[in-house]
């Protein structure tokens, strides 16, 4: 049983906000796949393929990819580095099928402890990354934090309505 939700401060700091923001994301969409099976981690709603366990495995990587390859320009590690993205773009959620709630959580739970260790290196907010998008822009540590809790709080919703249609369970 994940333990309870721990709320973020109600007057933080700049880092510390987006930090806890971040947090609190992070403990939102681990409480969706809790008690579930595979099928119920493959399970999807109307038209969309989008499912809780599709959506941990992507988050996991979002977190190796933004903290460990954007900000510190490492290579991806397994089972990363050799997916063919080109042939596969969306190998990351459908990749989940299969896999358990414990592997999946213990996967993110590794890459979300590896990316807190990265960010409490990164003392400055305004800390360029070592690799930048398409045309080179770097993003600079506040903007990588602020686009991770906007893709959280996105897939937290996202697993909301797939998590109410499997079980009924609402709330966070």
């Amino acid at each position: 049983m994940l333990p309870p939700l721990t709320e973020p401060a109600t007057t933080p700091s700049e880092r510390q906000g987006l930090e806890e923001f971040l947090d609190y994301f992070r403990q939102v969409i681990r409480r969706k796949a809790e008690g579930l099976g595979p099928e119920q981690l493959t399970h999807t709603v109307a038209s969309s393929s989008l499912s809780i366990g599709g959506m941990i495995r992507h988050l996991t990587l979002v977190e190796e990819s933004w903290f460990s390859e954007v900000l510190l320009g490492r290579d991806l590690a397994e089972p990363w580095a050799s997916v063919d993205w080109k042939a596969d773009p969306d190998w990351d959620f459908d990749s989940a099928a299969g896999s358990s709630a414990d592997d999946l959580l213990s996967a993110h739970a590794q890459a979300c402890a590896r990316s807190r260790e990265i960010l409490a290196e990164a003392a400055d907010l305004d800390a360029l990354s070592v690799r930048g998008d398409s045309t080179g822009q770097k993003f600079n540590v506040r903007w990588i934090l602020i686009h991770l809790v906007e893709e959280y709080a996105r897939h937290a919703g996202h697993a909301d309505l797939i998590r109410e249609d499997i079980d009924g369970q609402v709330g966070d």
